[in-house]
């Protein structure tokens, strides 16, 4: 007996629901693809399943005109590549090495389309896959694929909708393809989303002058300001003491050093950003008007003595 193959297409004949036996060479390629998802999924080596997809996808190949299962095959190479080339940070290649596959961009296979429709929306990039899904949902034959609706839908979503695409929008919603996939309901659906879409972008900021960069700069400076006012209100109070105190006690002397050491330490003041050049020159103020009113005196002294 022979074991039936889930991940295979159930033979039309009657009297049986199992796939007939694999040839030697599609044995060899279900080998090949077992260990591509074990590399991707167990090993974590993307570069190896990658490579190991390249190859399988050259058995099948090779072989495609002999079994008609060698499809599905073909399929899960290109998907553990997809999965491979996004894990290794080239996603840019994703579309143009899934077209060298199968020649043709209208004769990719729905899930694969849908994976790439979701992968470049993912990466900020849905512009790329705009005409690559626009030709394959015009092409007759793929409106009898079982996926042909989810397409429609990731297209519409996550392509024309993100860019702004409203006429095609409506087109895709209330042409050929939306009235074949769609019913009445989810087009008006679809349509309210669209129309929202465009009223978002219509609408004026709330400050027109003001943008999000701006807005989180006026903030860190609001924030900084408060910040240093604080400080240059704690540094003035020690500095009075030190003035009150004349000659300087150890422990003001103390604390006030500390307070300079945990502003450096904590707020960690870039001396070459713009914002610290007030605050370094403050500083630097205090700090001489406290050395003279501490070493002054005794500096007097040592020269008149000198001088005696």
């Amino acid at each position: 007996m022979s074991s039936c193959s889930s991940s295979l297409p159930p033979a039309r004949s009657s009297g049986s629901v199992c796939s007939p036996p694999l040839t030697s060479s599609l044995t060899h390629v279900s080998n090949m693809l077992d260990t591509a998802a074990e590399q991707m999924m167990v090993h974590r080596d993307f570069q190896a399943a990658f490579d190991m997809c390249s190859r399988g996808l050259e058995s099948v190949a090779s072989v495609e005109q002999e079994d008609s299962r060698c499809g599905e095959f073909k399929a899960g190479f290109c998907i553990l590549g997809i999965q491979a080339l996004a894990e290794l940070n080239q996603w840019r290649g994703v579309l143009s090495w899934v077209r060298q596959q199968y020649g043709q961009q209208e004769k990719i296979p729905a899930k694969i389309m849908q994976m790439c429709i979701l992968l470049y929306s993912k990466v900020g990039e849905p512009a790329e896959m705009q005409e690559a899904a626009r030709l394959w949902l015009r092409c007759p034959s793929n409106s009898r694929t079982a996926g042909f609706r989810t397409v429609a839908e990731l297209y519409l979503l996550h392509v024309l909708v993100p860019l702004g695409c409203r006429d095609e929008a409506v087109e895709l919603i209330v042409g050929e393809v939306g009235s074949a996939v769609f019913t009445e309901d989810q087009r008006q659906t679809a349509l309210d989303v669209v129309e929202e879409k465009e009223r978002q972008s219509l609408e004026p900021p709330l400050n027109p002058g003001a943008s999000p960069n701006s807005e989180s700069s006026a903030h860190t400076v609001s924030t900084q300001g408060g910040v240093i006012h604080k400080l240059e209100a704690m540094l003035g109070f020690l500095y009075r003491k030190l003035l009150l105190s004349r000659s300087g006690s150890f422990s003001l002397r103390r604390v006030f050093l500390t307070a300079v050491l945990l502003y450096m330490l904590f707020l960690r003041m870039d001396p070459a950003h713009p914002s610290s050049f007030m605050w370094i020159s403050k500083l630097l103020q205090l700090l001489k008007q406290m050395w003279r009113t501490m070493f002054a005196p005794y500096y007097q002294a040592l020269i008149q003595t000198k001088g005696l």
